[in-house]
């Protein structure tokens, strides 16, 4: 059977990491030949929460001093972010600087071309809006390439996820690919391309960080924090991350069937995804018996028409991206504030959609991803005006996304700056530039 560990944290992190690391050694894992070693964090965002505990990656990355080689700590941060900020601003950098290791900024480096295996056909995809291909960065290719000399160790966060179910350790593969390729597959088929980059390079181990859990997932609003931030005081690790995987899903109430992404893991015979198979050692799953939810909170502003069309909207891409980054303006920054304006999103809308917006008095709005943009977008255009009229193309375009309801709900961006002087943010943000970054931001 494959094993899972799982440590309690209320001992200390130190300790809890000890404890994963001493098991995982004990069942068979073995460090490569170079002696380097790769740790992928949960880097995301600044918000809190969100990104993998400072404190569980200084305990890791202590431990594995004593293995001798090289410590490399990797990310490239999710659209609206810069990977430099982020590891700036959490104490990443710091840590790295003080334990020696070198912090690697993934949306700064050249790339290679790869191919998603379970895309679809031209038939399925006549206008072509789902990425066929999609770059990954030197290093992660470097890895991929020497497979055998290095070792890869992975450290998500705890976290269920709006639009992917949960975001664990198969996700925490999906920071590899570059910011332009992620938004046109966050839509049905985003569960297979998740599995299809996992599939490329799969880590020697996975350690969840679950000092804390977000639930209802993706970016939680600060003002839901109260709602969205539950403590579960563990770490979960093993060396087949897909198993790693459906424990932590278990912990949060879901099945294998509740987690698309898992289920085709499991059916390509990539780790063990049946539970009963899994030898769960540290703690009784019976424990956990809360079912935890991962769709947003259903709690937006009632002055914003939100419109959905009858035919088709991917809950993966133009709802909930757009809902949350509604929350995050709606609710960080209430101040400032403003409704009054629309969003369309899927397709199938009402023929008579502008008549309809016009009679309840709207005349401004975002009509965000590809079917909403090209069933209604010039309509609306020619109606309201083009300044009145944004768009938001691919299925989840952050930045185009998060943008617009900046402007028009009338929210100074920093507002949802957490707790970060805007001097050195720009500062991050023009050393970043310098060094290439391809951050979306």
């Amino acid at each position: 059977m494959t094993n899972v560990f799982i440590s309690d944290t209320k001992k200390g992190v130190k300790q809890a990491v000890e404890e994963i690391f001493s098991n995982l050694e004990k069942d068979g894992l073995e460090f490569k030949s170079s002696k380097d070693i790769y740790i992928k964090v949960n880097g995301i965002n600044i918000y809190p929460h969100v990104h993998t505990s400072p404190e569980v990656l200084e305990a890791v990355i202590e431990y594995l001093k004593n293995k001798g080689g090289k410590i490399h700590v990797m990310e490239n941060a999710s659209q609206c972010a810069i990977t430099r900020v982020v590891f700036a601003t959490t104490g990443y950098k710091e840590i790295c600087d003080k334990l020696g290791a070198e912090a690697i900024y993934l949306d700064e480096e050249d790339t290679k071309t790869f191919e998603f295996k379970g895309k679809p056909s031209a038939k399925d995809d006549p206008k072509g809006y789902n990425l066929k291909t999609f770059r990954l960065p030197e290093t992660i290719v470097k890895i991929i390439e020497n497979r055998d000399n290095y070792t890869y160790i992975n450290l998500p966060k705890f976290k269920t996820h709006c639009m992917a179910r949960v975001t664990l350790g198969i996700k925490n593969q999906w920071g590899y690919p570059q910011h332009e390729d992620r938004g046109k597959d966050h839509n049905f088929n985003l569960h297979s391309k998740l599995v299809d980059v996992y599939e490329y390079i799969r880590p020697d181990v996975t350690i969840i960080d679950g000092t804390t859990g977000t639930i209802h997932g993706h970016y939680p609003p600060i003002a839901f924090n109260d709602r969205q931030i539950i403590k579960f005081d563990i770490l979960i690790g093993g060396r087949d991350t897909l198993s790693v995987d459906v424990v932590g899903a278990r912990i949060f109430g879901m099945t294998l069937n509740d987690v698309p992404h898992l289920k085709i893991a499991q059916k390509r015979g990539l780790g063990e995804g049946i539970l009963s198979n899994i030898n769960v050692v540290g703690k009784d799953l019976d424990e956990y018996k809360e079912k935890y939810e991962w769709d947003l909170i259903q709690q937006f502003p009632e002055d914003v028409k939100i419109v959905k069309g009858k035919d088709l909207v991917c809950i993966e891409g133009c709802q909930n991206n757009t809902l949350n980054c509604l929350q995050l303006c709606a609710y960080d920054a209430p101040e400032s504030f403003k409704g009054g304006w629309f969003i369309i999103m899927g397709k199938g809308h009402d023929d008579n959609l502008v008549e309809q917006l016009k009679e309840e008095g709207y005349k401004k709005g975002l009509v965000v991803g590809f079917c909403a943009v090209d069933e209604v977008g010039e309509k609306l255009r020619k109606e309201f005006g083009k300044r009145n009229v944004y768009f938001s193309g691919d299925c989840n375009n952050l930045l185009e996304t998060l943008s617009a309801e900046i402007a028009l709900s009338g929210v100074n961006a920093v507002a949802l700056l957490p707790n970060v002087p805007i001097d050195r943010y720009l500062e991050l943000i023009a050393e970043a530039r310098k060094h290439g970054t391809t951050a979306l931001f």
